[in-house]
C-alpha cells in the first residue's frame, strides 16, 4: 500500500487584450506568426515594457487564492534553448514572485462521504508564456508558431499537499472557477489557456519523506490529469514492489495510449542559470494599491452561494449548481435585476434552460437570448400570462430564434387572455355534449368533474387559466342543481 504525494504547477493565461512586454494582440488564435513583433520574437536592440493589466490581474488571482501578496517582486530570465522560445531566454519571476503562501479549500467524495481539505499554494508568478510547435510527423518536421509567445502567463505552484487523482482533479476545477469569477483567465483548457504539470512520487505509510518524484508536463484536459497521475501511481508501485528504484525525470502523458514515457532524467535536466531581469523595473505596491486591486475582485462563488442560500431562500443544492460556472451565476444574476424572483428564476434555469443545454442545444457562451428575455419570459409564466408548458415551448423557440418571449406567445397564440365569454361559450357545449355525464355529478359524483374539465381545457387551448375556467365550471354546475 503506497501513498501518493501529489504538487501541480498550473499555468493560467491572463486575459490581457495584449501581451506581457509587447503591444501585439493576446488575442487567442489567427494566422500562424500574424501576432508576433521585434519584442516578442527577442530582436537585438529590442526592450520590454510590462504590462500593467497583467501584473493586477496576477495579483487578483492571488487575493482569489488566498495568497499573501509581496509588495517588493522582481523578474528574472530563465535560459534556456528550445525553438518555441526565440529569445532563448523566458522573463519570469524566482526568488521574489508577486503572490505566496495561499490555500484553496476542496471537496473530495471519499467512500461515499463528502470530506473538506485544504490545499496550500506555495507561490504565483508571472512569466510570458512560450510559443508554439506543431509537429508534422508526416514529412518530419516541427513548426513553430510565436503568436502564444510572450503571452502574459501565472505559474500556480502548490505544496505536495494532493494524495489522489480525484483531489488534483477536484483542486484544478476549483482554481479554473475562482480565476474565472475573478476576471482574470478563461481557462479553455482545450485552447491551452489553462495547462498543468503533476509531480508525483509514491511513499509507505511508514516512511518519514517523501518518495523520489517524476513531472508530467504539459497536461490539458481534466481527464488527462487524472489519467496520468493514475498510470504514474501504478507505474511507481510496479518498481518499488519489484524491488527497483524510482529515478527522478520529466516525463510525457500519451493521451491515446493512457502512458506516460520519459523526456529527460534528473541529470540531463537543464540548469536554467536564472539571474535578475535587467531590461524591468523592480514591481512595488503600497497598501493603498493593493486595497484597490481587491476592492476591483468581483464576487467570489463563496460569497455567491451565501448570499443564494441566506438572502435569496435557495437550497443548498440549487445554488450549487448556480455558481458551478460563472456564465449560469451571471445569467441569474442578470436575470433578477429584470424580475426579482429568485426562486422562480432559479428553478427555471435549472431545470429548463440547463436540460437545453446538457442536451447540446445551446452553450451558456453563446446564448441567442439575453438573460432579461429569460426574466420576461419566468415572468410572464408566473403572472399566467402563458401558461408553464407553453413557457417551456418559447424557451426553445428562443433557443432556436433568438426571438423575444413576447414575440413569440403573440406569433403562436400562447398568450391567455382570460376571454369570459369565450370560456362560458365553450363550457355551454361541453355540457351540451356531455349531459350524461353532468347528470353523474348533479347525483353526486365528484370524480367526473376532472373529465369535465379537461374537456374545456382542450377546447380552450390556453385561452384562459385553469383557475379561472375550474371557476367558471363549478359556478355553471351548481347553478344546474
Amino acid at each position: 500500500m503506497y501513498i501518493p504525494v501529489i504538487g501541480l504547477e498550473i499555468h493560467a493565461e491572463l486575459l490581457t487584450k495584449s501581451k506581457v512586454f509587447c503591444n501585439c494582440s493576446a488575442e487567442f488564435g489567427g494566422d500562424q506568426n500574424s501576432r508576433c513583433c521585434p519584442v516578442c520574437t527577442g530582436m537585438p536592440g529590442t526592450l520590454p515594457v510590462i504590462n500593467q493589466t497583467a501584473v493586477e490581474y496576477a495579483v487578483k488571482a492571488g487575493f482569489a487564492l488566498n495568497c499573501e501578496i509581496n509588495k517588493f517582486s522582481v523578474f528574472d530570465r530563465k535560459n534556456y534553448f528550445y525553438p518555441d522560445l526565440p529569445k532563448a531566454y523566458q522573463i519570469s519571476q524566482l526568488n521574489y514572485p508577486l503572490c505566496i503562501n495561499g490555500n484553496v479549500p476542496i471537496e473530495v467524495e471519499v467512500n461515499g462521504e463528502k470530506i473538506q481539505k485544504n490545499i496550500r499554494i506555495n507561490r504565483i508568478h508571472l512569466e510570458e508564456d512560450a510559443g508554439k510547435l506543431i509537429h508534422d510527423d508526416y514529412n518530419g518536421v516541427s513548426l513553430a508558431d510565436y503568436n502564444r509567445c510572450g503571452i502574459p502567463l501565472i505559474e500556480i505552484v502548490t505544496e505536495p499537499d494532493i494524495r489522489s487523482a480525484e483531489e488534483a482533479r477536484a483542486f484544478v476545477e476549483k482554481v479554473s472557477l475562482l480565476l474565472q469569477y475573478a476576471g482574470v483567465c478563461d481557462c479553455k483548457m482545450e485552447q491551452g489557456s489553462l495547462r498543468c504539470d503533476v509531480n508525483i512520487s509514491i511513499m509507505k505509510p511508514t516512511d518519514s519523506q517523501f518518495g523520489t518524484r517524476a513531472e508530467i508536463k504539459n497536461l490539458n484536459s481534466l481527464k488527462s490529469i487524472v489519467r496520468a497521475i493514475e498510470y504514474e501511481i501504478k507505474r511507481q508501485s510496479k518498481i518499488l514492489d519489484g524491488g527497483g528504484k524510482v529515478i527522478q525525470e520529466t516525463r510525457r502523458f500519451n493521451d491515446n495510449h493512457g502512458d506516460t514515457k520519459s523526456m529527460r532524467s534528473k541529470e540531463d535536466a537543464h540548469d536554467y542559470r536564472y539571474f535578475p531581469e535587467p531590461d524591468i523595473v523592480q514591481v512595488n505596491f503600497t497598501d493603498e494599491d493593493l486595497a484597490e486591486i481587491r476592492a476591483k475582485l468581483p464576487e467570489l462563488p463563496e460569497k455567491r452561494f451565501e448570499r443564494y442560500t441566506k438572502e435569496y431562500g435557495l437550497s443548498e443544492a440549487d445554488a450549487k449548481i448556480l455558481i458551478s460556472q460563472k456564465t449560469i451565476s451571471d445569467f441569474f444574476n442578470g436575470a433578477l435585476e429584470v424580475y426579482n424572483n429568485p426562486k422562480s428564476i432559479s428553478s427555471f434555469i435549472i431545470v429548463e434552460l440547463l436540460r437545453r443545454v446538457n442536451l447540446g442545444e445551446v452553450s451558456m457562451d453563446n446564448l441567442p437570448f439575453s438573460s432579461k428575455d429569460f426574466a420576461v419570459l419566468v415572468q410572464m409564466a408566473d403572472e399566467e400570462k402563458v401558461s408553464k408548458n407553453d413557457a417551456k415551448t418559447i424557451l426553445r423557440f428562443m433557443v432556436e430564434t433568438g426571438k423575444k418571449p413576447e414575440e413569440i406567445a403573440k406569433e403562436n397564440g400562447f398568450l391567455i387572455t382570460n376571454d369570459t365569454g369565450k370560456v362560458e361559450e365553450v363550457i355551454e357545449n361541453v355540457l351540451s355534449a356531455n349531459k350524461a355525464i353532468v347528470e353523474q355529478w348533479l347525483s353526486g359524483e365528484q370524480k367526473v368533474f376532472g373529465f369535465l374539465m379537461g374537456q374545456c381545457t382542450k377546447e380552450l387551448k390556453g385561452v384562459c387559466t385553469p383557475k379561472v375556467v375550474k371557476d367558471s365550471l363549478e359556478a355553471k354546475l351548481n347553478s344546474m342543481k
